[in-house]
């Protein structure tokens, strides 16, 4: 049995039989990938079918070793444990090595939030003198406006833009669809953008109902969406970590802090379960925090 025979396999088995996603899978198959380079590099080229506990174990110190941060580590061995699960149930091998391997601690995770102040700034910052401006500007207000993943957002579609009821449909993770609702602001820089922008752009076939397009008429890459945001970001003087991702966050946590909903706010993210919206409740209490320690009479310094 070879790694990459078995890679082979596990991918099919993830895509056809679990229905994951293009990007959990790549995610799943890079960590795998990390595995074998490293039997084959330290462990004198071991196959799955022969690989250890204590080799599984010699790998994650090594990760730990090289810096690589524990959320990264977590999710690695998640993938460790699927793969040698599967290559058990499929008979390949007898044992499970990766059964009692255990991730590291995770402290609750808040995501990077903007303030509407920043986001102004970053979209301030865009030169919306060039048509390139005037399309990096929509992006970012659909991205905050909606709340939307960067791999939604470049796979949107004119035809599932509704202005008339005031709704976009997204096709979302695992193929799942929902409904969010598109606000005055951000449906009129979509239509200005459409009429003013996309129309006059040579559109490859391929790509006639895809909203946001590049130079060549074809769909926008994630990777693009990231660089122009980090561009920007760094024109503002904004110093925190910021990717297309904290704009959804930045969206999720400014509904909660104008009193809408969790359930709503589940709904309009597309969350599966609202344990996962939840991270934004410990958002608002952190914020609660700072207000208190900043504001409240006994807090405050007392000059004599």
């Amino acid at each position: 049995m070879n790694w990459s025979e078995k890679i082979i396999d596990f991918s099919n088995f993830l895509k056809f039989e679990k229905n994951f996603s293009d990007n959990t899978l790549d995610a799943y198959l890079r960590d795998i990938r990390k595995l074998e380079n490293f039997a084959i590099s330290n462990l004198d080229n071991i196959s799955p079918e022969k690989i250890s506990y204590e080799h599984l174990q010699e790998y994650i110190y090594q990760l730990s070793k090289n810096k690589i941060s524990e959320r990264s580590q977590a999710r690695g061995i998640s993938s460790i444990k699927a793969f040698f699960k599967y290559l058990l149930e499929e008979e390949f091998r007898e044992d499970n090595p990766a059964t009692l391997l255990e991730g590291p601690k995770l402290g609750l995770y808040l995501p990077d939030t903007l303030s509407e102040d920043d986001i102004n700034k970053i979209i301030n910052c865009i030169d919306i003198s060039t048509d390139i401006g005037k399309r990096n500007q929509c992006i970012l207000e659909v991205l905050y406006g909606c709340g939307l993943r960067v791999s939604e957002l470049v796979d949107l579609k004119i035809s599932n833009i509704n202005f008339n009821e005031s709704f976009i449909l997204v096709e979302g993770k695992g193929d799942k669809t929902r409904l969010v609702p598109l606000a005055k602001s951000t449906a009129e820089f979509i239509n200005n953008y459409i009429q003013t922008i996309r129309n006059k752009t040579k559109i490859n076939k391929k790509h006639e109902d895809t909203l946001f397009l590049n130079s060549r008429g074809t769909n926008m890459s994630r990777v693009i969406v990231f660089i122009i945001i980090k561009e920007l970001t760094q024109k503002a003087g904004i110093s925190k970590s910021i990717s297309p991702h904290t704009f959804r966050h930045s969206f999720a946590t400014h509904l909660l802090q104008n009193g809408a909903d969790l359930r709503f706010i589940q709904e309009m993210l597309g969350h599966s379960s609202i344990t996962t919206t939840q991270v934004y409740t410990h958002l608002k209490t952190e914020e609660l925090r700072d207000v208190i320690l900043n504001f409240h009479p006994r807090n405050r310094k007392v000059t004599l």
